[in-house]
């Protein structure tokens, strides 16, 4: 059952890390963290998106850590938590206060440990409670790390950008991925939904489960085709 619970979470953290890149803090972070960006500042590229992922590792490995106490917990037979919901961006002040990689670690940790900065989905919550019940902290440190360095790697994103132009397209194409990325992850999650049921309570659960989640989806789907879009200019 552990193994099982630490694959829903490692699906879980990825699919949280990838949605999560749609924050206002990871579209900041792939405006500012450019080679054209860095260049301007006198550094190195490669040098400052390395410390990115770097801190956003030791982010992910702090959020780890923190599932590991609450799988202690939860082995030791105590569970209750609830990660509160932050909303807030990392001060891009830093960038001309601070050299790379201060700003870069900082970043990069503030992003890592999902929970510092704007929460994109569920799914960071649902790899946090699944990396907690597994009931063992390495199993529990993995997911976290996992999902930082997800999250981190995203910043490689703009590596091969040089020109402002380059990075508006970019942009653009990473705006047009926003809705289809967050349904992927809904999907993800219904998913991980139905095997941790099928794990826990077999087969049939899982059908039902299936099957309630198919029917809820259907209704939405039909209560969106009826609602008329919004005309933009």
């Amino acid at each position: 059952m552990n193994a099982t619970i630490l694959v829903l979470g490692l699906a879980a953290a990825v699919a949280a890390a990838v949605r999560s890149t749609w924050s206002p803090c990871g579209q900041s972070m792939l405006s500012q963290l450019t080679p054209v960006g860095e260049a301007s500042r006198g550094y190195r590229y490669r040098t400052t998106a390395a410390w990115f992922v770097i801190g956003a590792l030791v982010g992910g490995a702090t959020l780890g850590g923190v599932m590991a106490v609450l799988a202690a917990a939860v082995d030791a037979g105590v569970l209750g938590f609830a990660p509160p919901f932050c909303k807030r961006q990392v001060n891009e002040y830093w960038l001309g206060r601070y050299r790379a990689w201060v700003y870069g670690s900082g970043f990069g940790w503030q992003i890592g440990t999902g929970v510092t900065t704007y929460i994109m989905t569920a799914a960071v919550f649902l790899a946090a409670a699944l990396g907690a019940l597994t009931g063992g902290p390495v199993a529990a440190l993995a997911v976290g790390v996992c999902f930082g360095l997800v999250r981190g790697l995203a910043v490689l994103l703009t590596a091969r950008l040089h020109s402002t132009a380059e990075l508006f397209a970019l942009h653009r194409r990473f705006d047009a991925l926003g809705e289809p990325v967050r349904r992927a992850v809904i999907g993800v999650q219904l998913a991980v939904a139905v095997i941790a049921v099928g794990a826990a309570r077999g087969l049939v659960a899982a059908a039902i489960a299936l099957a309630v989640l198919a029917g809820a989806g259907l209704v939405l789907w039909a209560a969106r085709r009826r609602v008329p879009r919004a005309i933009t200019a």
